[in-house]
């Protein structure tokens, strides 16, 4: 069967595999789909509150856990943390490294800043470049995954058992949350999004939420007339809010 290419006005629906669940049973995300977004290379209010958190945020109590919590969920999928991280740990190394975060584009700016605030992984997706809809799946082991390794672009298989995001085209983000793929990411121009961010125990569910409404609350900031639906999803199903 040939793969439809969903349209950015259609509804978008990640999904998780039972699989995953079965590695951690707490496993629990935010999905913020945001359509119309007038996205920039740099928005005052992105850049204010990267300063914040770069600066001045308190970092919560439970945020050592909650990475060591992803360390251990890639160790059950056969990752090296140590060598691989976590988005959120890896995004934290480097501002302790050079005291800043790097700048990509508002709203790339504005997910690593909250990813960072609350010590917890959060990917952003172009829905203009998927194919079908997001999956959070165990790899089969012939997944194509798209990517540039010294300047060059390359396609990497995907080994089997390695937790990924993908969708009808092939891998968009390897091992849960490392690395994202080239296709779907999320450029200056781009108007129709998808946020996903993602927490273990001993994260609090109140603190996935709360981290969710500051991006919604600065992506509206951003875009005024943007329309952006939540969804929260866990081992139990999806509960969506318009």
């Amino acid at each position: 069967m040939t793969a439809t290419k969903a349209s950015p006005l259609a509804d978008f629906n990640p999904a998780v595999a039972p699989e995953v669940f079965a590695l951690c049973p707490d496993y629990c995300a935010l999905s913020i789909v945001a359509h119309e977004v007038t996205n920039s290379t740099a928005h005052p209010e992105v850049a204010a509150l990267g300063e914040a958190i770069g600066r001045s945020w308190s970092r919560p109590t439970w945020a050592e856990a909650h990475l060591e919590s992803w360390r251990a969920a890639y160790r059950s999928f056969g990752a090296r943390p140590h060598r691989t991280p976590s988005s959120a740990e890896a995004l934290l190394k480097r501002l302790a490294a050079d005291g800043h975060l790097p700048s990509i584009n508002a709203a790339v700016d504005l997910y690593n800043a909250i990813s960072v605030g609350y010590a917890t992984p959060v990917g952003g997706e172009n829905i203009a470049a998927y194919v079908g809809h997001p999956r959070l799946i165990r790899a089969a082991g012939h997944e194509p995954f798209d990517t540039v390794k010294d300047g060059i672009a390359q396609v990497e298989i995907v080994p089997a058992g390695e937790v990924v995001w993908c969708d009808d085209r092939g891998v968009t983000c390897r091992r849960w949350n490392w690395r994202q793929g080239v296709r779907t990411r999320i450029e200056a121009s781009t108007r129709q999004m998808w946020f996903v961010l993602e927490r273990l125990e001993p994260m609090p569910v109140v603190a996935l939420l709360e981290a969710g409404q500051l991006l919604v609350s600065t992506l509206a900031q951003m875009s005024p007339g943007a329309s952006i639906r939540t969804t929260f999803i866990s081992r139990e199903g999806s509960i969506r809010n318009p």
